[in-house]
């Protein structure tokens, strides 16, 4: 959404509350392969509700990330969400392309909850038919801080940040490459990550109802740690259906139970929301993507609230995967953003 120059060869850089992941692709005879790919744990606390707080330790971690994984370019692409971002479908008056930022920096105020000097806006104009007298835009502002939070550690880590995305949308580039919707299809994709979730539906390549929620998998490890008084690396095994000691699936499950519970009500909030304010729109399929969409139960838990095909997201669905697939064997659906950020590299796709 955001650029700062030219597209050319990017790491698509992910930066979670639990780990970072990193995706570079490249081009071979027509077909898009994984280049490079890794990912790099974090300590907890280091980033919290999609904050940097310890730069140090992220710049870091990148390093670390790309030093062992080979990378080659050193341009990024990165993604953020949380509160200080907002995306918000308006409608204005038709005019031309050409004058539509500056029509859009004084109809946007009303939308934005914040000093619109202290925000940076990106747009994408919605209809197709300029003989409309009304058109759709899509407004997408993010506060000029949490954008230097980003950059200011890609710099101290030796990188060029290229491009800030929002993580949703850099979700749906990668399901748009990976699963070519058709026009008429409408569904929800899910990022659920550690500390937020992305919601955002989508019908064929147009967004049209976006939604950050601070709830995801540290929820899941917070209750397993307590309850079961473990560890906090114990829980994290424990929460993605690793064997820990001599803990019994039957202790396990009601705890992830009551978590899932909570994620799946506010999934169950955002749809009721969007369906009242889009007459005629009906979600057909979740897409779950996120290092948390692995969590024993929750897949189902869905299927079985929203009576609808619920799957993981498969982010190489059309990209070879290279020689580390048995990374993705793990858990695919966590890398979906990273592609997505990485997808940025090709402006013909």
């Amino acid at each position: 959404m955001f650029g700062f120059g030219a597209t050319k060869s990017i790491v698509g850089l992910d930066i979670g509350s639990s780990s970072i992941k990193a995706v570079e692709l490249k081009k071979v005879k027509g077909q898009v392969q994984v280049a490079h790919l890794g990912v790099e744990r974090l300590g907890s606390d280091i980033v919290v509700d999609s904050m940097i707080v310890d730069s140090g330790s992220v710049s870091s971690a990148i390093s670390k990330l790309f030093t062992e994984n080979k990378f080659g370019s050193k341009l990024v692409a990165t993604a953020v969400s949380g509160h200080s971002v907002i995306v918000k479908k308006i409608s204005m008056q038709t005019v031309p392309e050409a004058e539509v930022p500056e029509l859009l920096q004084a109809e946007a105020a009303q939308y934005i909850p914040f000093d619109m000097n202290d925000v940076n806006i990106d747009y994408q104009v919605l209809t197709e038919d300029a003989t409309e007298p009304q058109m759709d835009v899509l407004l997408a502002a993010v506060k000029k801080d949490k954008i230097l939070n980003y950059t200011n550690v890609l710099s101290l880590a030796g990188k060029v940040p290229e491009v800030v995305d929002i993580d949703a949308f850099a979700l749906q580039n990668c399901y748009e490459y990976n699963y070519d919707p058709s026009p008429t299809s409408t569904v929800a994709l899910l990022n659920i990550g550690a500390s937020v979730m992305n919601i955002n539906i989508v019908r064929g390549t147009t967004p049209l109802f976006t939604r950050d929620v601070s709830v995801g998998g540290n929820q899941y490890t917070d209750s397993l740690q307590k309850e079961l008084d473990l560890s906090f690396d114990d829980a994290e095994s424990l929460k993605l259906g690793e064997k820990v000691g001599t803990v019994s699936q039957d202790a396990k499950l009601p705890i992830l139970q009551q978590v899932t519970e909570i994620i799946v009500l506010e999934i169950q909030k955002t749809f009721d929301f969007f369906r009242a304010t889009a007459a005629g729109q009906h979600i057909e399929k979740i897409y779950l993507a996120g290092g948390s969409s692995a969590v024993p139960g929750l897949t189902e838990a869905l299927r079985q609230e929203f009576s609808m095909p619920v799957e993981t997201l498969n982010p190489f669905q059309k990209i070879q995967p290279g020689p580390e697939s048995a990374m993705l064997e793990k858990n695919a659906g966590q890398l979906a953003v990273a592609v997505g950020l990485a997808l940025r590299s090709f402006e013909t796709l």
